[in-house]
């Protein structure tokens, strides 16, 4: 029986969600995911990954541990909200910071603060990590947060945007970083960076140069009409003195954020302000770290991770390509070179110091995310021994491809599962991708289509327009044309896809999540193709969309200011009544990029018109789904739908809503 089959033992699966190389290029750390003894939450570990070994797991704690970081000598450091057991009646609830030595035996804490510690990095004996502070004077912060919850208060005053961002609230306290000087038994002289920074430090990015002397920082710097810029900052570690370095009107200074092991440079990804007439894009920009003066690398290559070379003469980059996430090289003068030729997905890039080799996590759609080794010279691809084994698939990956009707090409990955031929055919569903700058490239914990296969469903996981690794023009077609121009796309390689003899074309269904799910009812309203449709987290009314999603702003700048024609011509709700799929709604209601009142409203426009529909809510998930009960509920009642309306089926209400 395969772990696709029963969502339960999906759930139970392992994963690895990171890689860190020693500085001594002995081992690699992960961070591993696994279910809890409890069956309804998930843990994560720290595991050791020696390269003449086998994996072994490092820590053990009912909290979790993760943000691991080697220091200089060996030693990791990684936070947790563990108790303290040199501390009588220690209940943090909060991350602090911990030490596990290079040589062996118990982490020992080594800091903590009243709001929590985030990232970290280090250098020599300098330790940098965020917190979060309430305003006002530190050494009243741990009376302050007591005061506040023994009031009972939680609400937040904001005097600018954002309130949330994806699935939390922002505030009270604010993000500062802070250095201190690793000492003997804990971080000693610990000093606040960055007492002013505001809102400044929201979703940092930050790292430390070489010599613990300077840390390069994204700062958030308010436009008007609630708008805002990120820039990148250099703070000095020892005198906290801060000086703008790259900043550039209609332009953000992001991560991912690496600096040059010679301490001269700083790779980051510089992302342009779009418009009306504006797409996104997205470059890896190298500045010199003592004048500021940069330029754009390797311009048609989004960077997903960013890794020097040990002499400083090169960059390594992940990249979205064609369907797939390659690792390039891209020198400081020469030719951006590709040194990964498989068909995988590469993050997590570490660069050993005698620079024979790239250490990464290895995944594809059809490859579960797991250790390799990169040689640099020959760019052939060693796995090595993973903490997680990866889970096998049953079926047959293939990759398919269409010409729109503009003369594009628009590639996909195309899912089959086992048995599916010109005598049995297998029932179909196309699986649509969120973003919409973004690519179906990689494995994926959340929307994992080996399930849908496992159930006897061919999945088409197309990249239409919008879709990076494409080039720009390919960005450029779907910009401000969401529904007209994506259809069009998919229609013409839905149309390969059901040409083919293995597949049946009168048995279909579409599904997808985010812009996915937007696209999901934009076909609702515009396609009679599809026996059912499920959508999640999907945009609705996009009027209503752009003033409460969480990053209003982002929207507004494509969509234009509310009531402009393209929310006339563009959002899905305007064909309600055009709308005759039975339809499956799913959304949580902790989700602030597409707020739950899209559902809600989608969900009563379903009723009052009487279209066949339910609805899935999930109180207490936001815009994935990641509990583990809930994610046997969501694929149950998905799997349900699609076997009552594209199978032809009886319902059957799945036992884990019942």
């Amino acid at each position: 029986m395969s772990a696709f089959n029963d969502i339960r033992d999906y759930v139970a699966i392992p994963r690895v969600l990171s890689l860190r190389l020693s500085p001594d290029g002995s081992r690699l750390i992960s961070a591993v995911q696994s279910l809890n003894p409890d069956g309804k939450s998930y843990g994560t570990a720290l595991w050791a990954i020696p390269l003449d070994g086998d994996p072994y797991r490092l820590t053990r704690s009912a909290k979790g541990e993760s943000a691991a970081v080697f220091t200089d000598a060996g030693d990791v450091l990684f936070t947790s909200a563990r108790p303290d057991p040199t501390v009588k009646d220690s209940t943090d609830e909060v991350p602090s910071l911990w030490l596990l030595p290079r040589a062996g035996g118990e982490s020992r804490q080594v800091a903590a603060r009243p709001g929590g510690i985030g990232a970290v990095r280090t250098a020599g004996d300098v330790v940098v990590f965020a917190s979060d502070v309430l305003d006002g004077e530190e050494a009243a912060e741990e009376e302050k947060r007591k005061a506040r919850k023994e009031a009972g208060i939680s609400a937040i005053l904001h005097e600018g945007s954002p309130v949330r961002y994806w699935d939390h609230d922002l505030g009270p306290g604010r993000t500062r970083l802070f250095a201190a000087r690793l000492g003997a038994d804990r971080l000693e002289d610990v000093r606040d960076l960055t007492p002013d920074a505001g809102e400044a430090l929201r979703e940092v990015a930050f790292e430390l140069t070489p010599d613990g002397a300077t840390v390069i920082t994204t700062w958030r710097t308010d436009l008007a009409k609630g708008e805002f810029r990120t820039d990148l900052v250099a703070v000095d570690v020892a005198t906290g003195e801060r000086r703008t370095l790259l900043t550039q009107d209609g332009h953000d200074f992001t991560g991912p954020i690496a600096i040059s092991p010679d301490g001269a440079r700083v790779a980051c990804s510089r992302e342009r302000f779009t418009a009306v007439d504006v797409s996104a894009r997205s470059e890896l920009w190298i500045a010199d770290l003592a004048t500021g003066e940069g330029r754009a690398y390797a311009p048609d290559l989004f960077p997903a991770d960013v890794e020097w070379a040990p002499d400083s003469s090169a960059v390594y980059i992940a990249a979205d390509h064609r369907g797939r996430r390659p690792i390039f090289r891209v020198p400081l003068d020469g030719e951006v070179a590709r040194l990964t030729g498989d068909d995988a997905a590469y993050l997590g890039l570490n660069a050993s110091a005698d620079g024979r080799f790239v250490y990464a996590l290895r995944s594809a759609i059809n490859l579960a995310p797991a250790p390799a080794r990169i040689d640099v010279a020959t760019g052939e691809i060693t796995d090595l021994p993973s903490p997680a084994p990866r889970p096998e698939v049953r079926g047959t990956l293939t990759e398919i491809s269409a010409t729109a009707d503009d003369g594009a090409t628009v590639r996909g990955w195309l899912v089959l599962p086992e048995g599916a031929s010109a005598e049995d055919p297998a029932p179909f569903l196309l699986w649509i991708h969120g973003g919409p700058v973004a690519s179906w490239n990689d494995w994926q914990w959340r929307w994992q289509s080996w399930i849908m296969a496992e159930h006897g469903y061919a999945v088409l996981m197309p990249d239409p327009c919008l879709s990076t690794g494409y080039g720009q023009d390919m960005i450029d077609r779907g910009w401000g044309d969401w529904g007209p121009r994506t259809q069009a796309d998919l229609d013409a390689i839905v149309d390969v896809a059901l040409a083919r003899d293995d597949i049946d074309s009168e048995r279909v269904g579409a599904m997808g999540g985010s812009f996915g799910g937007y696209m999901a009812n934009w076909l609702a309203g515009h396609s009679d193709r599809y026996k059912a449709i499920v959508t999640h987290a999907s945009l609705w009314s996009l009027d209503q969309f752009a003033g409460t999603t969480d990053v209003a702003m982002y929207w507004q700048r494509e969509f234009g200011l509310p009531g402009s024609e393209r929310y006339e011509r563009l959002s899905p709700h305007l064909s309600i009544d055009k709308i005759t799929t039975p339809m499956l709604v799913i959304h949580g209601d902790k989700d602030y990029r597409v707020p739950i009142g899209e559902a809600l409203r989608l969900w009563r426009d379903l009723q009052r018109s009487e279209i066949e529909a339910k609805f899935l809510y999930f109180p207490d998930e936001n815009h994935w789904i990641l509990k583990p009960g809930n994610i046997v509920a969501w694929y149950e009642t998905v799997l349900a739908f699609l076997a009552q309306h594209v199978l032809g089926q009886e319902w059957k209400r799945p036992d884990s809503v019942a």
